[in-house]
């Protein structure tokens, strides 16, 4: 399965009253595809909100988004948890919605061992068909899944890729190892044309809901050997990759795509909207 060198971690629009806002979702969904230049779209990711949706509204996004895109793009499901039986679950009910991969966070919180880790996602993997990418963001799970578990999982059929938010140095590692076809992500916007020039093959992205095209960009100048010009790019975006975490994700980006006419919706509850210093950093990036 190839998801492309360009993925988004999509957020999710809600309406006033916070539910989940349909039309703008598909707006969302087409405005990723056709302006932003998106491979794949990560649906229920942690930049989706997934803490704060029920696994009924992640059923209905990963139903809408499938659906909607039409083949137009990859659509990636977020069925990750700390809990190995809730995560099965949620996966085997998401392979009937027709998505074409799943996205497993590392266990958050209960800190397991890497035997767990490797257990954790030998298990899930165990119970799908569908193509599976790891997710190692220690930043916010408190845990690292090392390169060496990674490669031991890598050796499973449909466990084939990786999100990685951890240092080159293991980008490169599980990279320069891994068998044939199975592909790393940097996580990390910043961090996006270094680790392919290390080894990765694309970036899961969060600045690629407003500047995805000229990272597309960006890429494919550096896969062409234009070396200089991918990096006065990277140059050029860094303000903005840097400038969207200022606040908890998706705070910033939500605020941005809706300076940009987009109703996403604020976020739910515990993030908090922009303050108004926060907010106007926003719209000066976004100038």
């Amino acid at each position: 399965m190839d998801f492309g060198r360009l993925i988004t971690a999509m957020v999710t629009p809600f309406d006033e009253q916070e539910r989940i806002n349909w039309g703008e979702t598909a707006r969302l969904i087409d405005y990723l595809i056709e302006e932003q230049k998106s491979d794949s779209l990560v649906v229920c990711g942690t930049t989706g909100e997934s803490p704060t949706l029920s696994d009924e509204e992640k059923l209905e996004l990963f139903r809408f988004a499938v659906e909607h895109a039409a083949g137009r793009c990859k659509v990636i499901a977020g069925t990750g948890s700390n809990n190995t039986a809730h995560s099965i679950h949620l996966s085997k009910e998401a392979e009937k919605t027709g998505v074409d991969g799943l996205l497993l966070v590392a266990p958050y919180y209960n800190k397991p061992s890497q035997e767990g880790l490797y257990r954790h996602f030998s298990t899930i993997a165990a119970t799908t068909s569908l193509p599976i990418m790891l997710y190692n963001v220690p930043s916010r799970t408190m845990i690292s899944l090392s390169a060496e578990t990674t490669l031991r999982l890598a050796q499973i059929p449909n466990i084939v890729a990786t999100k990685e938010c951890a240092p080159l140095n293991q980008v490169a590692e599980v990279a320069g190892a891994a068998p044939a076809g199975f592909r790393v992500y940097s996580g990390d916007d910043s961090a996006a044309l270094p680790a392919i020039a290390v080894g990765a093959h694309g970036v899961v992205s969060v600045a690629s809901h407003i500047i995805g095209s000229p990272m597309k960009e960006m890429i494919t100048s550096f896969l062409a050997g234009r070396v200089g010009e991918a990096a006065k790019l990277h140059q050029k975006l860094l303000p903005i990759f840097k400038g969207l975490f200022e606040c908890p994700n998706p705070v910033a980006v939500k605020y941005a795509l809706t300076q940009q006419g987009y109703s996403v919706g604020s976020v739910r509850l515990p993030l908090i909207p922009p303050t108004e210093a926060e907010a106007e950093r926003i719209k000066k990036l976004l100038d």
